[in-house]
């Protein structure tokens, strides 16, 4: 092999293996007003791996997410976990809301909430505070995605900033 090949993957292997090695931690949110409904709809993709991470982590608790084993606590886990991390406010005033449930789609959980009872006339704002993952992984970016009253807004959250505000 000629030398001058042989020194270049030798300066590149490093590089290659810091690629493979490194992990893109992201979830994806949209948020959007159901007028049939008079609620706010809520959807969260996360990765399932992830996720499961993290209820080990904070609950010592292994799920075994999207399997056959999967734990029958598992929903009530990931309620659990979601609540600490995931804030909605209508109008500057915190707004409960309704953990629907999740359904996996391939390597990804979709979450679904629910804020009812919204008049969407008497809404001037919606903040989305998402927490969601930022306490295991620094790196994590929390994208979330207005759709509502025909205005759209997208946000980068992040652990040093995880709240977006739509103003309608």
């Amino acid at each position: 092999m000629n030398p001058l090949k042989k020194s270049l993957i030798i300066l590149l292997m490093p590089l290659f293996a810091f690629a493979a090695a490194h992990k893109f931690y992201v979830s994806v949110t949209n948020v959007k007003y159901s007028e049939k409904d008079g609620a706010i709809q809520i959807t969260s993709r996360i990765f399932i791996d992830d996720f499961e991470n993290v209820l080990q982590e904070r609950f010592g608790f292994d799920a075994e997410l999207a399997t056959e084993n999967e734990s029958e606590e598992a929903d009530a886990y990931i309620e659990k976990y979601i609540r600490t991390k995931f804030a909605v406010e209508i109008n500057g005033e915190n707004a409960s809301y309704n953990f629907i449930g999740k359904k996996y789609d391939a390597d990804v959980m979709i979450c679904y909430i629910e804020v009812p009872k919204i008049n969407l006339a008497h809404t001037t704002s919606i903040q989305i505070t998402n927490e969601i993952l930022t306490d295991l992984f620094d790196e994590q970016q929390n994208i979330v995605h207005f759709k509502i009253d025909g205005k759209k807004k997208s946000f980068v959250l992040l652990k040093s900033d995880p709240k977006g505000m739509l103003n309608l």
